[in-house]
């Protein structure tokens, strides 16, 4: 890695690091102002069958989406490497 990779890198994480400060040393929200969140009303007002079945789809669309991205993840690699190995052969 080159200077300005390794700058940057550091520069996201000290970012994320004081963002993570700030989070915890931030007041929390008045108790009073809110309601009290009822856990038996909500259970009642879902239906667990519809529920379940977001929540699948939700998931194969994620696993789709991360195969997808892997299978291009694995072209781009072979390219570079094939690309490396030109050069290589070449100088």
């Amino acid at each position: 890695m080159g200077w300005r990779t390794k700058f940057v890198f550091l520069l996201i994480v000290y970012a994320a690091g004081f963002a993570t400060a700030v989070y915890c040393l931030a007041p929390t929200p008045d108790q009073k102002s809110q309601q009290p969140l009822q856990l038996a009303q909500v259970g009642s007002a879902l239906n667990s069958q519809q529920l379940v079945k977001s929540f699948n789809s939700g998931m194969h669309k994620c696993i789709g989406f991360s195969k997808e991205a892997a299978i291009e993840a694995a072209k781009l690699i072979r390219t570079k490497m094939a690309d490396a190995s030109k050069a290589q052969s070449k100088g």
